[in-house]
């Protein structure tokens, strides 16, 4: 435009709206990603921490995971050798994380529950699943192997660490039995009985039942709604990174 001087001046720009100077402020995007980050959490895919060496050598303490929580949705359910993140019940006698009275360690917490970075507020536990419901768990007398439905696993690809067991000297006919035995029974409908990889270091449905019976005072399973998601893949640290 020009001016009545005859000077050429250049036209003034337009303001912008109130909402568009807060859709374009940085910390607005940081905000944003954060709200999907855990929406996408919440009802899609979650990032976990492994705690424990149970799930050795599947899952390493300190590993990252990646849970589908779409996995046991409609009709879908868990299946012998599915690894499974669940919610522990007050039947597992372990209660969740106290929460924290510092501010800074409160929102460590958020974080943790969000992302899967540190811990959370939930009592969170992972293990593979072995029998679900209506299905008949037994030992085999000869060899100590986990049998399901009158069908003998073959669990050698990821068990690594098992209690002893030597026929004739500590199987499940001698006293003390082995610690691998426990007595025949039938998995209760809406629930499953999931056990460690590390069954030597495994804090699992059979904890409290090896070398004796099983009964409801011993035998912890997980009720089908506690069940998070199936384990699907590691992303941390790098040189674990891949399928499980």
């Amino acid at each position: 435009m020009t001016d009545p001087g005859g000077a050429t001046t250049a036209a003034p720009r337009p303001r912008r709206s109130p909402l568009r100077r807060l859709t374009s402020h940085p910390l607005f995007h940081l905000v944003a990603a954060f709200v999907v980050l855990a929406l996408v959490q919440a009802f899609f895919v979650k990032v976990y921490a492994i705690p424990s060496a149970s799930m050795d050598d599947t899952l390493a303490v300190g590993d990252r995971i990646l849970v589908n929580r779409l996995a046991y949705l409609g009709d879908a359910e868990p299946v012998t050798g599915d690894i499974v993140v669940f919610a522990a019940s007050d039947t597992w006698d372990e209660a969740p994380p106290e929460p924290p009275s510092d501010p800074l360690r409160f929102a460590a917490r958020v974080v943790g529950e969000v992302f899967g970075i540190g811990q959370g507020f939930s009592h969170i536990l992972v293990k593979r699943v072995i029998a679900t419901g209506g299905q008949t768990m037994a030992v085999d007398p000869a060899t100590g192997g986990i049998v399901v439905d009158g069908v003998a696993l073959d669990e050698s690809s990821y068990v690594d660490l098992d209690f002893e067991f030597v026929p004739g000297t500590l199987d499940c006919s001698t006293s003390p039995a082995s610690l691998r035995c426990f007595d025949e029974f039938t998995v209760p409908e809406g629930q499953i009985v999931v056990l460690g990889d590390n069954r030597t270091n495994s804090s699992d449905s059979l904890a409290a039942c090896r070398g004796g019976g099983v009964d409801a005072s011993c035998l912890r399973t997980v009720r089908d709604e506690d069940v998070v998601g199936e384990v699907f893949s590691i992303v941390w640290p790098i040189p674990r990174f891949g399928g499980v």
